[in-house]
Parts: C-alpha cells; sequence; structure tokens
C-alpha cells in the first residue's frame, strides 16, 4: 500500500478513534445529566409535598400545579396503600407501585422505577411522613422517563450522523493532508528519476529547506555534489594514469631502443669487425642503463608518494639541508654556473623528513643549474613566514612562459625539451609530491630571460 493511503488511514482511523470516543463520552454525560434532572425534580416534589402534610396542611390547589409541573404525578398514601390524594395521576394507576411499601417498612425514602405511562419506565421517589391527624403515612413522586429517553434518541441519531460526517471529512483532509506532504517526495522521486546514470549534475529540487523532506532534499544534493567531486576526481586520476602510463612508456621506450640496437650491432659485427665502435656501443649501453634507472627510481619514489610512504620525521636545521644541497650542485656545476647560498643569521628549525626534503631542495637546485645558461648564478636563501619556512631557489636562467608555469610541475612536462639534458621531467613532481606529504607546497614565479625562482614552504610542525 503507497505512504499515501497508509498515512490517510492512520490519521482517518485515529481522528474516528477520537470522534467515537469523544461523541460516546457527550452521549453519556448528556443522558445522565438528563436522567439526573428528573431524579432531582421527583426527589424535589415529593419531599416538598411531605412538609407541607407533616405540618398538618393539605395541599391545595397552588400547591399541587407547582407539584406537577414537568409532568410530575404526586400520590399520597395511607399506611394500607389506600390513596388518600393524587396530583397528575398516571394514565395506568397506581396500584402496582410497590416502591411505597419499601418506605412504610424502613421508615426512610426510597427511590425505584415503575411503568406507570406508555411503554417508558418512571421514576417513583417515596417519603414517609407522620402528620399530625396521623392519616398519611408516604407521599411519593414519580416523573416518567420518556421525555428524556426521545430527548436522548434525537441526540444520538444528531450525534452519530454528525460523527459520521466528520469522519468522512477527515478521510478527505488526511488524503489532501499527506498529497501535500509528499507532493515534494513526488517531485524528489520524478527528479532523481529523470537522472541518468553517472550524471551527477542535476540536483533534487528543495520545496522548503527547513521541513523534514526539505532537509533531506538538502542533504542529498550535497551527497550528489561530493558525490560528483569524486567522480571527477577519479576522472581525472584516470586520466593522469593514462597519461603517466604513455609517458612512461615513451620515455623507457627511448632508451630500450638504444639499448637493443647496440646490443644488435655488438652481436652481429661489431665486437670482431671493429673493436672501437663496440667500445664506444658499451659506454652508450651503460649510459641509457643509467637513464633507465634514473627514469624507473623517480616513478618509484611518485609511487610511494601517491601510496602514502611513511615519513621519518624528526626536528631538524633546514639551513643545513639546504647548505648541503647547495654544496652538491656547485660541485656538479663545475664552475660553469655560481652557485651561492645565503646563510641565514639564526638556524631555522622545523620538523620534517631530512632525507626528503634533501631530495626536494637537490631538485630544484639541479634544475636552476640545468636550465641556467654558462656564466649565470643560482641563490638559495632561507626565511619564515605565516609559521612556515621556506626555502627558495633562484637564477638567472632562461626562464619560464607563462603558459607554461602552470604545468613545469606536472609529471613528464619538459618547459624546453631540447635543453632536458636526458632528464623526464619527473624532478618537480617529486619535489611538489615530497612538500605535499609534509602539508606545505610549492611555488614558481619565473618571466622568459630574467630567471626563475622556486619556493619550498613547510610547516613548522607537521599537520595533525
Amino acid at each position: 500500500m503507497p505512504i499515501r493511503w497508509r498515512l490517510t488511514l492512520f490519521i482517518a482511523l485515529v481522528i474516528g478513534a477520537i470522534l467515537l470516543v469523544l461523541g460516546l463520552a457527550l452521549y453519556l454525560l448528556s443522558r445522565g445529566a438528563l436522567l439526573d434532572n428528573i431524579e432531582d425534580t421527583a426527589r424535589s416534589r415529593a419531599n416538598a409535598a411531605a412538609r407541607t402534610i407533616e405540618s398538618g396542611e393539605s395541599l391545595s390547589d397552588d400547591d399541587i400545579e407547582q407539584l406537577t409541573l414537568d409532568g410530575v404525578s404526586v400520590i399520597v398514601r395511607d399506611a394500607n396503600g389506600r390513596v388518600l390524594q393524587t396530583a397528575n395521576p398516571p394514565a395506568r394507576g397506581v396500584a402496582k407501585d410497590t416502591v411505597w411499601r419499601e418506605a412504610v417498612r424502613s421508615g426512610k425514602a426510597v427511590s425505584g422505577t415503575a411503568v406507570l405511562t406508555g411503554d417508558d419506565p418512571s421514576y417513583v421517589y417515596a417519603v414517609p411522613v407522620d402528620p399530625p391527624d396521623g392519616s398519611a403515612r408516604v407521599v411519593e413522586a414519580a416523573k416518567p422517563y420518556e421525555p428524556a429517553l426521545e430527548t436522548l434518541e434525537v441526540f444520538a441519531t444528531v450525534l452519530a450522523a454528525g460523527i459520521g460526517a466528520a469522519f468522512l471529512l477527515s478521510i478527505g483532509g488526511a488524503y489532501f493532508l499527506a498529497r501535500a506532504t509528499l507532493r515534494p517526495v513526488e517531485a524528489v522521486t520524478s527528479a532523481a528519476r529523470e537522472m541518468g546514470e553517472g550524471d551527477l549534475s542535476k540536483r533534487l529540487p528543495v520545496a522548503n529547506p527547513k521541513d523534514e523532506v526539505g532537509r533531506l532534499a538538502a542533504t542529498i544534493n550535497g551527497l550528489l555534489s561530493r558525490l560528483e567531486a569524486a567522480f571527477a576526481r577519479r576522472e581525472e586520476a584516470l586520466e593522469r594514469q593514462r597519461r603517466f602510463a604513455a609517458d612512461a612508456s615513451h620515455e623507457l621506450r627511448t632508451p630500450l631502443t638504444a639499448i637493443s640496437g647496440h646490443a644488435r650491432m655488438l652481436d652481429e659485427w661489431a665486437l670482431d669487425e671493429d673493436p672501437e665502435r663496440a667500445k664506444r656501443s658499451v659506454g652508450a649501453i651503460r649510459q641509457e642503463a643509467g637513464r633507465m634507472r634514473n627514469l624507473v627510481e623517480s616513478l618509484l619514489a611518485l609511487t610511494r608518494g601517491d601510496e602514502g610512504a611513511g615519513l621519518e620525521v624528526g626536528r631538524h636545521d633546514l639551513a643545513a639541508v639546504a647548505e648541503e644541497a647547495a654544496q652538491a650542485a656547485r660541485t656538479a656545476a663545475g664552475g660553469k654556473v655560481s652557485v651561492e647560498y645565503v646563510r641565514p643569521e639564526r638556524e631555522v628549525v622545523a620538523t620534517f623528513d631530512r632525507d626528503r626534503v634533501l631530495q626536494a631542495a637537490s631538485i630544484l637546485l639541479d634544475n636552476a643549474v640545468k636550465y641556467t645558461p654558462e656564466g649565470g648564478s643560482v641563490a638559495v636563501r632561507l626565511r619564515e613566514e605565516d609559521g612556515r619556512v621556506a626555502l627558495e631557489v633562484s637564477d638567472t636562467g632562461v626562464g619560464i612562459p607563462d603558459d607554461e608555469l602552470p604545468l613545469v610541475f606536472e609529471r613528464f612536462h619538459r618547459t624546453d625539451p631540447s635543453r632536458a639534458d636526458g632528464g623526464a621531467g619527473l624532478g618537480l613532481s617529486i619535489a611538489r609530491q615530497i612538500a605535499e606529504s609534509h602539508g606545505g607546497e610549492i611555488h614558481a614565479r619565473s618571466a622568459p630571460g630574467e630567471g626563475s625562482t622556486f619556493t619550498l614552504l613547510l610547516p613548522h610542525r607537521p599537520r595533525s
């Protein structure tokens, strides 16, 4: 059964039960009030007549007129039950009425019922009396229930019709209420049905963001946004992996082709016919094998970084690391490029993995030396800013075009392939990965012909 009908049925049953209980309570209260009014009237009239008789007076016409209002019958009997006086006697007489007997016997007021008029019983109230002349012994008053029962019958009919109409209206109201309440759900369902597989750009309608359905739709929209972002990241990651695999295959194919060619030449004729050529081929094979080894090591370093390899962090002086990297770069440059290290006035202590940060600094310096013409200079400086430490490598090299600058940290990207000296274009990617693994970052600014500046930023404390 649909929720709409279940909700309608539930509301209708609850309202119906409430109406039934209220109607029954109202009927019982009304019935009690009407019957109590009849009994109170009969008692008051009997007591009034008894007081008049006990005072030694007889019931006058005025007394009888007052006592018989509202259809009350008053009967005065002696000790044997003989009727001494009646006022508004019942149509069937009073012979079968036995309530007075109990009043005479017990000497106390007694009440009961008797069928005196019509088919409905009457309420009878008998009061024993002791007048001065000693003739009368009991006074009884009777009032029929019939008017009250007729009124109750009409009231019950009207009440039942009202409850029935109210129940039918409650069913209709419950249905429209359930329909109005679930209309946003239907809109959400319709919108969700229109979403194609993998199409996460659409959003569910939010009619009222403050109610439960609105909050649910807003929550689902937030989930869809996160899923869309996650799928976009996944597609981007897959695209990077495909590009990475293609680039890695291309980079490996070149040295493998060279090695295969030199090996075939050695095998076919160079070893026997041209020893000098064979020697050069062996050197070329060793060079290409070294290039492949460096490429594989770089790929492994990137893979370990992607997998979140653990860092051996500690408190270290970044100045000492920068000085060590600068000294190694100065030695590698062989005097063709000046490598200057600007020592800070005090220690620059931070928490990092010393070997990994030394690797990143060496990559930046090697890159600066590689792209700086002979006679140029490279400078290494340290500073602290905004709770972070910064290692800055500046050069007077060829610079990087504006359109190339955002791509320098991409894997296998080389700004000037003709001057790459056999590099695979992975160095800056590894440096960025090292920085990000420490919770830091790396920036580059450059202008063609004016050199470049790369800045490695690390936090003073590791990220939690």
